[in-house]
């Protein structure tokens, strides 16, 4: 009896975050009032508030309380080598491009490691804030090796620089190693994204090369976790 109490009250709820009633970023009822309002016991509220983190309807704040998570989220490939502007149009969401820093710069031991290219080599650094909506939700740090890239400009880099590399550089890209991590978010995060309450980021580590194997690119892509859902296809054979 108590299973089917749970499950229906968290079917309730979950309605109410689909159809909007209950709008992301807001603050769901005490566990008291929740006990109150559906007339059941604390453990039954429980199980089905932990039901709801599970799947991803709200989350649960210490000391705070639990809010509702914008259940919209965007997907993003994870195996996939897509520009942010395809992938914006491929959404169908009205967007923008900032531009924050274009320089070019000596290569640091940081881009020696990272990039393969030798102390002092000249190398284009791209910090670009993503809006999807009206939310700023990804911040781009990019390092291009200037033997490939030779020229930048901030028309580029708020327009698609992998269509200037491919359209007008004549360059094949050809694939990318990814590193997926969760980091605490930086002073430059909290200064270029709308993070509200969260103090996380996603983290998407690339290494692009072009097709004969050349690395041209280092990618740092900082997102806001409750905005995307990292998805891949997997086959076994």
């Amino acid at each position: 009896m108590m299973n089917s109490k749970y499950l229906k009250i968290y079917n309730l709820i979950k309605t109410k975050i689909e159809n909007g009633e209950l709008k992301p970023n807001t603050k769901l009822s005490s566990e008291n009032e929740l006990v109150k309002e559906y007339n059941v016991s604390r453990e039954t509220i429980r199980k089905t508030l932990n039901l709801l983190v599970q799947n991803g309807y709200i989350q649960k704040m210490r000391g705070k309380g639990s809010f509702v998570l914008d259940i919209n989220k965007f997907d993003f490939p994870v195996s996939g080598l897509i520009s942010f502007k395809e992938l914006a149009e491929k959404m169908g969401t009205r967007s923008e491009t900032i531009v924050n820093e274009l320089e070019l710069m000596e290569a640091d031991d940081f881009l020696v490691k990272h990039l393969e290219v030798q102390e002092d080599d000249l190398v284009w650094k791209v910090i670009r804030t993503r809006k999807i909506g009206n939310e700023k939700i990804i911040l781009d740090k990019d390092f291009f090796n200037k033997i490939f890239v030779p020229s930048l400009t901030k028309e580029i880099c708020e327009d698609s620089i992998y269509e200037y590399i491919e359209n007008t550089l004549n360059l094949e890209i050809g694939f990318a190693k990814k590193e997926i991590t969760i980091e605490p978010s930086s002073e430059e995060d909290e200064e270029h994204l709308d993070l509200g309450k969260y103090d996380m980021v996603v983290v998407v580590k690339n290494y692009v090369y072009l097709s004969d194997t050349s690395l041209f690119q280092y990618t740092e892509s900082r997102h806001r976790p409750d905005k995307f859902r990292f998805v891949d296809f997997a086959r076994r054979r």
